[in-house]
């Protein structure tokens, strides 16, 4: 039996943080590449600290990348996020260039020919989770702490609290009671701010943000709201604390509240099953959700190098399934083809959509007109309903 009464706490970051401006310039990339290639290979990792940026990785693309382009497409992306300060600057960082050609070894094992079709980018599994405990079909913690921090940053960027600098980070915990979230018991939000404020000033500043953010009558004890615990937060960004690609995927998915293959996805092109099968997962198990066949779904996929069927497909609803588990694994693979190739084809993804992805979550978003987030419709509903 499953826990029904207990706390559970996630975590996120805003795009200032500096392993999410890592993640937004790789992701950039990844779509420059695609806007020129639409099967443009792209493996690119960027570091960011104190007024520099480094770049390196490997790529594949007709016409070919230029260093300069991928320069200036990070310098952007900095400028974009809003760092104007003396220890990182989008116009005055230094930004180094190692990315080069992708390995033949890699690629002829990948690469589509005569008698094979699309092999799987590396070897891995990954995961797709769901849970009808939110509109959005997401975990609670995890759903109410990016609201925060998203919530934060667009304050800023529409001018209406200069106070508030680009790094932040929230954390909530929450309340389960019969194994539905109910509220939370607290909250933590850090964010940089300018020199001059206290911390009261700053919780004050904070405050209606999180109050907006959570649903009525959410907001936890005034002693456990913590705002800029440790205090002044004036420095941060890349300035106070390295960045790197990759080391938010958690953040990225579910808040620890389902399990996570390793892989991290920003960086690199759909090809990359990292990236694409964990969103063929999700869109999986949000759509058994959606259909009502359970209210909550795990489902795991996985893969070998150069090979492009999964090895594997497993789906565990966790004790509230309303259909057999097995007949449904079978269902999802006639549903919808889970090789590299049919995964990339069934949700539209080699297209330059990636950047957007790179802060406040790759799940729980909504579909964009241009494809975006395509792994968070729900468009086979009627067709699991028939089947069920």
């Amino acid at each position: 039996m499953t826990r029904q009464n207990y706390l559970f706490t996630s975590e996120s970051v805003s795009e200032g943080h500096p392993d999410k401006v890592s993640d937004r310039i790789s992701d950039a990339i990844v779509d420059l590449h695609l806007s020129k290639q639409a099967e443009a290979r792209v493996a690119v990792e960027t570091l960011t600290t104190t007024n520099r940026v480094v770049l390196a990785g490997e790529t594949r693309c007709e016409p070919k990348v230029e260093a300069e382009e991928m320069i200036e497409t990070a310098r952007r992306c900095i400028r974009e996020i809003g760092y104007e300060q003396d220890g990182f600057h989008w116009r005055d960082t230094t930004i180094e260039c190692h990315v080069h050609g992708q390995s033949a070894e890699i690629a002829q094992g990948v690469d589509a020919g005569e008698d094979k079709d699309e092999g799987a980018g590396d070897q891995g599994i990954m995961f797709g989770f769901a849970t009808d405990e939110t509109e959005n079909l997401m975990p609670a913690p995890i759903a109410f702490s990016h609201a925060i921090v998203s919530a934060l940053a667009a304050a800023r960027h529409a001018g209406e609290r200069k106070e508030f600098l680009p790094d932040a980070k929230s954390q909530v915990t929450v309340k389960y009671e019969g194994g539905r979230p109910v509220g939370t018991t607290s909250v933590v939000v850090s964010t940089q701010h300018i020199d001059g404020l206290s911390q009261s000033d700053v919780r004050e500043l904070v405050r209606p943000y999180v109050e907006k953010a959570l649903p009525e009558g959410w907001m936890p004890p005034e002693e456990e709201f913590y705002v800029n615990p440790t205090g002044k937060f004036v420095i941060g960004g890349p300035d106070g604390d390295a960045g790197l690609t990759g080391r938010k995927i958690i953040v990225d998915t579910y808040g620890g509240a389902a399990p996570h293959g390793g892989g991290a996805f920003s960086g690199k092109d759909p090809t990359k099953v990292d990236r694409s099968a964990a969103y063929a997962s999700r869109y999986l198990a949000k759509n058994v959700v959606a259909a009502g066949l359970a209210k909550r779904c795990l489902i795991q996929v996985s893969y070998a190098i150069g090979i492009a069927k999964p090895l594997s497909l497993y789906v565990d609803f966790q004790g509230t399934g309303e259909v057999d588990e097995k007949q449904l694994e079978n269902k999802l693979l006639d549903i919808m083809d889970l090789t590299p190739r049919g995964i990339r084809t069934h949700l539209g993804l080699n297209r330059p959509i990636y950047e957007r992805t790179a802060a406040y979550g790759h799940f729980g978003r909504t579909p964009d007109a241009d494809g975006g987030f395509s792994w968070e419709k729900t468009d086979l509903v009627d067709e699991l309903k028939r089947a069920f």
